[in-house]
């Protein structure tokens, strides 16, 4: 059984990069295949034990809340039919967790989304889930692994990592670290930097939307200066742990497709496709 019970959905964005699609629709809502990204998370998280979906979100979101709420009238026009079944999971899904949602009322970077769910959170480690990083396994999810790692560290943070293109640290948040013992994978994290150009760049070990964090981090949260463009990062807060050696960086398996572009979002698209063996 997991130790950690909650895990947090920053989703108030209003996903520009895929306008006009996402004038209405929630960027979190998109598909692949026939499931909305969201959906994808929720499962991950469930993975891992997680039974309290918590929602960061803003008032033009109203679609993921419907999602995971019954809808009487499809139900009712798909029963008895070949149909039927095709909303199993995300039923499931509802029926076993618990949703709570809290709105981001500016939108000041994902520390600040994070902070905003204290009171959802409370003083509880939580994971963080971002639905644009959509990642594939054939055995284990990347929460999953994570909460492994959590278990024999559970007084540090634990960030999903993996390596990309030296010229591409530009877009993440990059560590550097010493390997734990006994590991090939997992670094006690000493450096953290937020979009550093290449030349900046200690490693081109990435951050993607995977955390496990401890309660402590609100606490930093609270007391972290804003960035030049007016945003709380969450890198600048782990940082603030990782000089207290309660931070690790995991470079977990799988394999991740970013989902915020457009040219991820196909990629995904694709090889799920692939996987399910419609091309």
């Amino acid at each position: 059984m997991s130790i950690i019970k909650k895990c947090l959905f920053p989703v108030a964005g209003y996903g520009t990069r895929f306008l006009p699609a996402t004038k209405a629709i929630p960027k979190e809502m998109l598909p692949i295949l026939t499931k909305p990204l969201i959906q994808y998370g929720v499962e991950e998280a469930m993975s891992a034990g997680m039974t309290t979906m918590a929602m960061v979100t803003n008032k033009h979101k109203q679609a993921i809340k419907n999602h995971f709420e019954a809808h009487s009238d499809i139900e009712a026009s798909i029963k008895d039919t070949p149909k039927q079944n095709l909303l199993n999971e995300v039923n499931y899904a509802s029926q076993q967790c618990d949703f709570i949602y809290i709105e981001q009322q500016q939108m000041l970077g994902l520390g600040h989304a994070i902070y905003t769910a204290r009171p959802l959170i409370g003083n509880e480690p939580f994971a963080v889930i971002l639905p644009d990083d959509l990642c594939m396994n054939d055995n284990d999810s990347v929460l999953l692994q994570m909460t492994k790692i959590y278990q024999q560290h559970p007084d540090c943070c634990v960030v999903a990592i993996e390596e990309v293109p030296m010229n591409q640290v530009d877009k993440y948040g990059v560590i550097d670290g010493e390997l734990l013992k006994g590991t090939n994978n997992a670094y006690r994290v000493n450096t953290m930097v937020e979009k550093p150009s290449p030349a900046e760049a200690p490693t081109n070990l990435a951050i993607i939307g995977r955390y496990i964090l401890t309660p402590e981090i609100f606490d930093v949260l609270e007391n972290t200066t804003a960035d030049k463009n007016g945003e709380i990062q969450i890198t600048d807060a782990l940082m603030t742990l990782a000089k207290h050696g309660k931070v690790i960086a995991y470079e977990f398996q799988g394999t991740r497709y970013d989902c915020g572009s457009v040219k991820g979002f196909v990629e995904a698209n694709n090889a799920f496709a692939k996987k399910q063996g419609l091309i």
